[in-house]
């Protein structure tokens, strides 16, 4: 195996769904971190704030991870 082709980094997450879409994600730094539904989003899959509270998507954090 040459230098180029040895892993620098393997991410370290666990995820636990705790309810419905509320799941929480325990990262090696600032964990951890909720995940859920929130506004037309949690409309669209048909999610009251009784079944779980808002928190920001995946989605949210994928587009704010990419929009640097």
């Amino acid at each position: 195996m040459s230098t180029n082709d040895a892993v620098a980094y393997r991410s370290r997450v666990k995820l636990e769904r705790i309810k419905g879409p509320f799941r929480i994600a325990h990262l090696p730094i600032d964990g951890p971190v909720k995940f859920g539904v929130h506004s037309e989003v949690a409309e669209h899959y048909g999610v009251s704030p009784d079944i779980s509270e808002p928190h920001a998507t995946t989605l949210d954090y994928i587009v704010a991870a990419t929009s640097g």
